[in-house]
């Protein structure tokens, strides 16, 4: 079966957050599923410069302002259709930004045009590639199944599935986008793709596709009540039935302690011993003394309010009051990197930060810091306290979306029955990290426990297995044909 993937990044050729990491994940585990995921993605430059195997297989004479030709490619297990059009995507900074920082003001366009050339694959209007199946993924690409409604002539066409990854990200744009991304005035109505009289990318694809999936199940629930639903709450209830969760997974070959290129230490379940080596490399990236005694709890994030770094910051002094060293890894809002680092000013030795980004640090992070803080609002699913489970970094998570999901709490009876793999808080406050850390900072002064608690967390199989086999069984009951009904009442 053939499904084609339309998304904005994809991991190892352009990344900025984990939905790079799940449309390279996914694929490989499909192929043993009898599923062949080709994967659309936008010709940025750092693309471009890493494919493989170039064909070109189709011309655009005019894609939303200029010529384009779409690739046939490779990288390295990845099957890759390509968008070259160096209007659209020949730009400095990363997918959504500028080198200034701001978002690019075309957006609007730039991911039409990805969503629409989808919409053309999947209504069959490219001879050389046809797929059964066209996934849409996240805002970006939520035109996608609105373009499909539109063009349709009522022929053959791909069944289409809308997946979330983060619910707040929705793409709404002005109704003035409407003639430049070619969709006809009757689109603009509540019925259609219209938002709070805007165009609503991401309620198109919601409005329009076949089926939604949402990488959690607790999250599924939560995006269909009035708070979670972000203002969508409404629709996503409309269409329950329709709507699935689905956990993500990762890749276990490149997360895997014990050949991790990344890490000076490599270790496994059976040895751990090696983690102080990771644990004293890191401390000194960040700036942290070297010593192997103290719990040293980690975060690595996007630096916004959805993530709780507000909550983590006001809790540092009860938190380093228990001896603990705090490491912050990441980026994001101005106002929260600058509270960041004067953080790090305030509690020197005790704090230390690197503002910024790179595979290598994030390797570090999970097989260096003992216990990894997920304070989220909202966490759709996350895939770093999957990552600090496979390398041994006890998750302390928010009772959220998929952190919910994936993290047993080492509560007494779950440390009777020898099942904890981390710690969970409720609500996401300054009261309850501070409480949950104080019970970490406890069990960590017991190290039969604490080693108890990481082998059984890196035990716990994260890979993307059971989830494959989820989405495959979804691929197959969109594709499969109607039953006919016979004259005596029977199924054929």
């Amino acid at each position: 079966m053939a499904v084609l993937s339309v998304v904005s990044e994809i991991f190892p050729l352009i990344k900025t957050g984990g939905l790079a990491d799940v449309a390279g994940s996914l694929p490989a585990f499909l192929k043993p599923e009898g599923i062949a995921i080709t994967t659309l993605v936008p010709g940025y430059p750092a693309v471009l410069a890493k494919i493989k195997d170039v064909v070109a297989i189709h011309h655009f004479p005019d894609l939303f302002g200029g010529p384009a030709r779409l690739l046939r490619a490779t990288a390295g297990s990845l099957d890759l259709l390509v968008i070259e059009a160096p209007h659209l995507y020949d730009r400095p900074g990363n997918p959504y930004v500028g080198p200034d920082g701001e978002n690019w003001p075309d957006n609007a366009i730039r991911f039409g045009a990805l969503s629409a050339v989808g919409a053309a694959l999947g209504l069959g209007e490219v001879p050389a590639y046809r797929p059964d199946v066209v996934q849409a993924h996240d805002w970006q690409a939520g035109l996608t199944p609105a373009y499909m409604h539109y063009r349709s002539d009522g022929g053959p066409r791909a069944a289409t599935i809308m997946t979330i990854h983060n619910l707040a990200f929705q793409g709404q744009y002005g109704p003035e986008f409407l003639e430049r991304l070619g969709l006809p005035p009757h689109a603009m109505g509540i019925d259609g793709i219209e938002y709070y009289g805007g165009i609503g990318f991401l309620k198109a694809g919601l409005r329009f596709a076949d089926r939604i999936t949402t990488v959690s199940p607790k999250y599924a629930e939560e995006i269909c009540t009035i708070e979670g639903g972000m203002g969508l709450g409404a629709l996503l209830r409309d269409r329950i039935g329709d709507l699935q969760g689905i956990l993500n997974g990762i890749d276990e070959t490149v997360w895997d302690p014990s050949a991790d290129s990344l890490i000076p230490g490599k270790f496994d379940r059976l040895s751990i011993k090696p983690r102080r080596l990771n644990k004293h490399s890191l401390q000194r990236r960040v700036g942290l003394p070297e010593d192997t005694e103290t719990l040293l709890l980690g975060l690595i994030s996007r630096l916004t309010w959805q993530k709780g770094i507000d909550i983590l910051l006001e809790s540092l002094p009860l938190i380093l009051g228990t001896g603990a060293q705090v490491a912050i890894i990441g980026e994001g809002d101005r106002a929260t990197e600058r509270a960041v680092r004067d953080a790090v000013a305030a509690y020197p030795g005790r704090v230390g930060c690197v503002i910024g980004y790179d595979e290598e640090l994030g390797h570090l992070m999970q097989a260096g810091a003992d216990a990894l803080l997920l304070p989220s609002r909202f966490e759709p699913c996350g895939l770093t306290q999957l990552y600090a489970l496979r390398y041994g970094c006890v998750p302390v998570v928010a009772r959220v979306g998929g952190l919910s999901d994936t993290v047993i709490d080492a509560n007494e009876m779950a440390r009777a029955e020898g099942i904890g793999t981390g710690f969970q808080f409720a609500p996401a406050s300054v009261e309850m990290l501070e409480s949950t850390v104080l019970r970490v900072a406890a069990l960590w002064k017991k190290p039969a426990l604490w080693r108890r608690i990481q082998r059984n967390g890196m035990r716990t199989d994260v890979s993307w297995r059971r989830s494959a086999r989820l989405y495959a069984e979804l691929y197959r009951e969109l594709t499969m044909p109607e039953p006919i009904r016979l004259s005596s009442g029977r199924v054929a």
